[in-house]
């Protein structure tokens, strides 16, 4: 039995996250669906992440069981021949037996995009949070900074999603915010996240901005896990799962 290690892209605008539901389309659903009609067997693929409906993905790694001996190069080809074009595959290759997707992972690093011009891009409305009003960068990326180390993440979290993690504390390897024109990038990595994390960390930067908040505040919701300290959950459509660390 093959372990095919897959790293696509996707345009997270149309879709209700990654993992597979019900009554809504997601990433997995057409990832499998296309799989399966290619290699004419039901495929399950293993997620690195359960990205958020209107998240993105520039690196994300699935994994996949099959003994089809379909070359990789071929599988890449077919796959990306039959795909909307909101979904791409970067690459195939055969990995060893025990890796996975998800266990196998060290850490994740995300980018939220932010667009700070007086007029909205509606070229870029899915792709970035239009937000016309003045950022410090620079005092962005210092506050940024608190973020880093061993935290309890508690407070960054959705409430109802905290009973399905059996621990909320984290390691923030890095974080930092910088400007390319127009464009305010927040960038971050740790060992993991938990539910809409990332997204309540650009919400709370943006808050303090606005003098809503206080950046002490960070450091009290990380000792309390109170999320009623923190900024708003900012939207998921300057949100990209950047890369996975292994």
């Amino acid at each position: 039995m093959r372990n095919l290690k897959i790293y696509i892209a996707y345009d997270g605008s149309c879709y209700h996250g990654w993992q597979r539901q019900e009554n809504n389309i997601t990433v997995q659903q057409v990832i499998e669906d296309t799989m399966s009609r290619i290699l004419g067997e039901n495929v399950t693929a293993a997620g690195c992440s359960r990205t958020d409906a209107g998240v993105h993905a520039r690196e994300y790694c699935l994994t996949v069981k099959t003994d089809k001996p379909i070359p990789c190069g071929g599988l890449v080809r077919a796959m990306n021949g039959q795909l909307p074009d909101d979904i791409a595959v970067k690459s195939c290759e055969d990995a060893p037996e025990d890796f996975h997707a998800r266990f196998s992972s060290h850490g994740k690093e995300y980018v939220y995009l932010i667009n700070t011009a007086p007029v909205r891009d509606v070229f870029a409305n899915r792709h970035a949070l239009h937000y016309p009003h003045p950022l410090d960068e620079t005092e962005l990326d210092r506050i940024s900074k608190l973020y880093v180390g061993e935290h309890d993440l508690k407070a960054f979290c959705r409430a109802e999603s905290q009973a399905l993690h059996r621990s909320t504390v984290r390691t923030v390897y890095s974080a930092g915010v910088e400007r390319s024109g127009d464009t305010v990038t927040f960038t971050v990595s740790g060992s993991g996240f938990l539910h809409n994390t990332v997204r309540i960390m650009v919400g709370t930067l943006l808050w303090i901005s606005e003098g809503k908040i206080s950046e002490a505040n960070i450091e009290r919701a990380f000792a309390t896990g109170d999320r009623e300290l923190l900024g708003v959950t900012a939207p998921p459509n300057g949100l990209y799962l950047n890369k996975v660390l292994y």
